[in-house]
């Protein structure tokens, strides 16, 4: 079969099931990509650099760092979202967006290994956030606009496996380039650029240019993002799920080089080794979780008991190393966690798309949803900072943290009335 008859009209669902199974491996693979390159970056080149510049404040440089572009990104996602649904070109609405983000964060990533201060590092970094938060928007959008209500958990799965697949490959292959900051920073760019272009190769859009879209009205445009949460509450209230979810996970997983060398008391050449299987062990957890919930739950047509089981199960896994600070301890963790986030990621996406308020805003409204992620990530660097100081730098403060964060987020998912 050519590439060509895998076109889909702009906002068709895809019906043919060897199209619809493309779809989901190229989205999965899309993910993979992008969140290697998530990954290696935030949790180890870049601690490394940051590290490797002023050892002592590492923590307060990592946590300026990442806030600032964490900061940046919060309204990338779904402005660059609002635009896309309202784009003309031969390519369709999604793809001129998606390329210039690939291209850029690319671009960006590179220049990174050439920061020599502070000020560059957050620099370049910023701009890396911003253009593949502007990658990812309009990606995210795929699933609202050519997969089924029926087929979205399964959808779901494939994007978490990808996610989760490729935040441990990012790891283990950014562990292994500890001491080659470099050569990591140009391999991961690369990734980024195939990984794009392959999508669009393999599943294009016909032009958009004939389709009667939405001008642009800049005052109803800037108006759209503020949805009123009493007109609808389910998305609210998915809103704020995401919200704590991501401020639990996020405080480990941004800090496991720190947790390694400095609660667990392992030398960075061990640290990096060990980071690797760490994440070599939470893939499998995740990628047999994932497998099992995404179908679970369209066939049982169920999105809601699988979110709050999945929150509460990563909420025990990050107690574990309270009460375990050796390596085991985070072994054990990182298999619960995984075991939960599997099933959350399987799950999460399709819940989100089944409450957006209007499926020709997907683009932008998903993108209003991950502003749920953005937020706590520019939060948490400056929260465990927090922590770690008022607690004389005992990371066990971390993973307590995380776990209440989790208990917070299992109950935003109760009041959902439009989805089961």
């Amino acid at each position: 079969m050519s590439v060509g008859l895998n076109t889909v009209s702009d906002g068709a669902f895809v019906t043919n099931p060897k199209r619809r199974t493309l779809l989901f491996g190229s989205l999965g693979t899309s993910y993979l990509g992008l969140f290697m390159t998530y990954a290696g970056l935030i949790v180890v080149l870049l601690p490394e650099q940051v590290a490797l510049l002023d050892p002592v404040h590492k923590v307060d440089d990592l946590a300026v760092v990442t806030s600032i572009s964490s900061v940046a990104t919060i309204f990338v996602q779904p402005i660059v979202g609002a635009l896309s649904d309202r784009t003309r070109t031969r390519l369709g609405r999604r793809a001129p967006w998606m390329l210039l983000g690939a291209c850029g964060g690319a671009l960006c990533t590179v220049a990174l290994q050439y920061a020599k201060t502070l000020f560059f590092i957050t620099l370049f970094w910023v701009a890396a956030q911003v253009l593949l938060n502007a990658f990812q928007g309009p990606l995210s959008s795929i699933v609202s606009d050519r997969v089924e209500s029926r087929f979205r958990a399964t959808a779901s799965a494939f994007i978490g496996i990808g996610s989760s697949v490729g935040g441990t490959l990012g790891v283990i292959l950014a562990g292994r380039l500890l001491n080659r900051l470099g050569l990591g920073y140009d391999l991961f760019a690369c990734i980024v650029l195939f990984v794009c272009l392959t999508f669009i190769l393999l599943n294009p859009d016909r032009s958009s240019k004939e389709l009667r879209l939405p001008s642009i009205r800049w005052k109803e445009f800037f108006a759209s993002f503020l949805i009123d949460p009493r007109k609808h509450p389910d998305f609210a209230w998915a809103f704020g799920g995401r919200f704590f979810m991501i401020f639990a996970y996020q405080a480990i997983a941004a800090y496991q080089l720190y947790i390694l060398t400095d609660y667990i008391h392992l030398s960075i050449a061990q640290a990096g080794g060990f980071l690797g299987m760490l994440n070599l062990v939470q893939m499998v957890a995740v990628g047999l979780s994932t497998l099992v919930f995404g179908r679970l739950s369209d066939r049982m047509h169920r999105r809601k008991v699988f979110v709050f089981t999945s929150t509460l199960f990563i909420g025990l896994g990050a107690l574990v190393p309270v009460f375990l600070a050796t390596s085991a301890g985070m072994l054990i963790s990182s298999v619960i966690i995984g075991l939960g986030y599997g099933a959350y990621m399987a799950v999460d996406m399709a819940l989100m798309v089944d409450v957006l308020p209007a499926r020709e805003d997907a683009a932008k409204d998903l993108g209003i949803l991950n502003i749920a992620a953005n937020v706590p990530q520019a939060l948490t660097p400056v929260i465990v900072a927090a922590l770690l100081g008022a607690f004389h730098g005992n990371y066990a403060s971390i993973f307590c943290y995380s776990a209440v964060a989790t208990v917070i987020s299992s109950l935003f998912v109760f009041p959902i009335k439009s989805v089961r």
